[in-house]
């Protein structure tokens, strides 16, 4: 009978169904263990990933270094004197964008051209002028700083925004690109 018995369990041990009966019982041992270690504290022990106490959070102080290259608002554009401020460029700009009626193609273009830097004019050489989006100007240029010689214009028009992006340029300010949002 012993004997019938071990010949029983070497066929089974290997056999797959034995092989995966001695597997879980494995995995039911080992799980059966962690779980009498966790209960051995009481039953505090968070659950995995909890932090084990409270986190504290404070404003940040501004002596700490987060990292940021910028805190603070951007320098104000620089204009030399003699030269148009950023908001008037803007708005001739925009105002020979949108003229388009009355020239052809080249006395467009050459009228966006002094306001204009030379990557922008040679970019508008395959412009048809009419492709522009909009027939008038609706408000005035609002203009927002992004460093002491890089701004962003935006001026509302009566079929959406044209937005500049403007540079310092020996002094002076030209649009260096533009960008329609149709409203």
């Amino acid at each position: 009978m012993r004997r019938a018995i071990e010949q029983l369990l070497t066929r089974m041990l290997r056999s797959r169904l034995g092989l995966a009966l001695v597997i879980a019982l494995l995995v039911l041992g080992v799980v059966g263990a962690a779980r009498l270690v966790a209960e051995s504290d009481g039953g505090r022990s968070a659950p995995l990933g909890t932090p084990a106490g409270p986190i504290i959070t404070r404003e940040p102080q501004p002596h700490d270094d987060d990292g940021a290259l910028a805190t603070g608002p951007p320098p104000s554009p620089v204009t030399s004197p003699g030269q148009s401020a950023p908001a008037k460029v803007a708005e001739q700009f925009a105002g020979a964008w949108v003229n388009t009626d009355d020239s052809a193609a080249a006395q467009w273009r050459e009228k966006l051209r002094p306001l204009s830097t030379e990557e922008l004019s040679t970019k508008l050489v395959a412009t048809d002028p009419a492709a522009v989006p909009a027939a008038r100007i609706t408000g005035a240029p609002v203009v927002t700083p992004r460093a002491a010689n890089f701004v962003e214009a935006r001026i509302p028009m009566d079929t959406g925004t044209l937005r500049l992006e403007l540079v310092s340029v020996d002094g002076g300010w030209q649009v260096d690109a533009i960008d329609w949002e149709r409203s």
